[in-house]
């Protein structure tokens, strides 16, 4: 059903998700509307499928986007704290950051600064409040190790396909915490839920093959 969620405008395109249950979380829901794709992609917004953001990167299709947060919802609340790896364009951090309301906050991370830039001036198209009150913060750096600076995080999100599950990512969970990632190479990839409990165990749970980027460095990211 995924692919057949392209709308003509970004409430279509999120109604269709809801009637095709990709979207059961009235929170989500909500999220995904305020927060228009319109500004966060230049090519084919609504139409349910990646498209490029320039130097080797994409922004995912809305399905995966929709998954991403109905998996970290219960630890989207407000005041919560969340990292996305891999932020693009910035539409999924910003979506992060309207769930966890005026008490939380987003961060992004990302090892192009091009798009660090571009993530900031595609936010302030609709959300430039994010920005002022420190709501939504985007920064330049490796996210295989993750933020530590704003450690410990209610979730992550990963948005490029790690080829293990990092150390240093799971680290940075609280506990309890719940990190959304994509693991795997060239041969598959899957998504893996990790799941900390308020006593510090670490589980994971495969839950569908999917296809994305690679969680590389920089320069490989260039001339992939």
């Amino acid at each position: 059903m995924a692919w057949r969620c392209s709308g003509v405008s970004n409430p279509d395109l999120i109604n269709r998700m809801v009637q095709a249950k990709l979207i059961s979380n009235s929170s989500v829901q909500a999220a995904m509307l305020a927060v228009d794709r319109g500004h966060f992609s230049r090519f084919k917004p609504y139409e349910d499928s990646p498209q490029t953001i320039g130097y080797n990167s994409t922004i995912s299709a809305p399905h995966m986007h929709a998954a991403a947060l109905e998996s970290l919802a219960p630890f989207l609340f407000p005041g919560a704290k969340a990292l996305d790896v891999g932020s693009g364009s910035g539409y999924l951090t910003v979506c992060m950051a309207e769930m966890v309301g005026p008490q939380g906050r987003a961060v992004g991370v990302e090892h192009i600064p091009e798009l660090v830039e571009l993530a900031i001036q595609n936010t302030k198209k609709g959300h430039p409040e994010f920005l002022q009150d420190n709501r939504v913060a985007f920064h330049h750096a490796d996210g295989r190790v993750g933020f530590p600076q704003d450690a410990p995080y209610d979730c992550i999100h990963v948005g490029a396909a790690a080829y293990k599950l990092h150390d240093k990512l799971v680290e940075q969970l609280k506990s309890p915490g719940r990190m959304f990632i994509p693991v795997g190479d060239e041969e598959g990839q899957a998504i893996y839920v990790v799941d900390k409990d308020k006593d510090g165990n670490v589980s994971k749970k495969k839950t569908m093959n999917v296809w994305y980027v690679p969680l590389t460095d920089a320069e490989h990211q260039r001339n992939r």
